[in-house]
């Protein structure tokens, strides 16, 4: 990836944002049919590893090799910006569009799992992450469905977990600009809808006060 030394994140606090905020990371591995990716919620857990489950029925466990490296991109808030957003264009018309956007590679070793027990374990860790987020007390368990059920659904995926080699963070946010053309890309996201995307641009301000 592409990180002018401007828009490089190094901050671990918001790296770790974006892959929470937005977990369905994109898988990327070579393999003997050539490059595949694959679309799969990841969850970070306290070791530092990502933590994660495919279908049985989804040849990447059986194209990727035990313990070969892989790619997961995750892929934060992103918008276009007009060049109609910086005050300063009516002065020079020095301006091009262009996009704004954070992401994160993580790169790592993985290694399939197909016992009951790390199956149970990552179907809960990843249920429960978001369950409590989106139903808060009467979030859905594992316990809710018949064990007959469970045990069924359970033989049908592959767990799998990540040992984390290296991390590459972007975060492209106008950084580049000047404060008042800054500001100006702000209020043209909001203008647009893309309120995240303002208000992670705007904390940065903070931050930097």
């Amino acid at each position: 990836m592409y990180i002018p030394p401007h828009f490089e994140e190094i901050d671990a606090k918001q790296i770790t944002t974006i892959v929470d905020t937005a977990p369905l990371a994109c898988i990327v591995a070579q393999t003997e049919n050539g490059l595949i990716a694959n679309h799969i919620p990841l969850l970070a857990v306290p070791d530092g590893s990502l933590v994660g489950h495919v279908a049985l029925a989804n040849d990447m466990h059986r194209l990727i090799a035990e313990g070969q490296e892989i790619m997961a991109i995750f892929r934060g808030e992103d918008a276009y910006v007009s060049p109609n957003f910086y005050p300063t264009k009516p002065e020079h018309h020095r301006h091009v569009p262009t996009w704004n956007y954070q992401v994160v590679h993580v790169y790592g070793a993985i290694s399939f799992q197909h016992d009951e027990r790390s199956k149970r374990a990552a179907v809960g860790l990843l249920t429960r992450n978001h369950e409590q987020r989106v139903n808060g007390k009467a979030a859905w368990r594992m316990a809710d469905a018949p064990a007959d059920y469970m045990e069924k659904m359970l033989a049908g995926i592959v767990a799998f977990r990540i040992s984390v080699t290296r991390t590459l963070a972007k975060s492209k946010l106008s950084q580049n600009r000047e404060p008042r053309d800054y500001l100006g890309a702000i209020a043209g996201l909001y203008a647009t809808g893309h309120d995240a995307l303002a208000q992670t641009m705007e904390g940065r301000l903070k931050v930097s006060d």
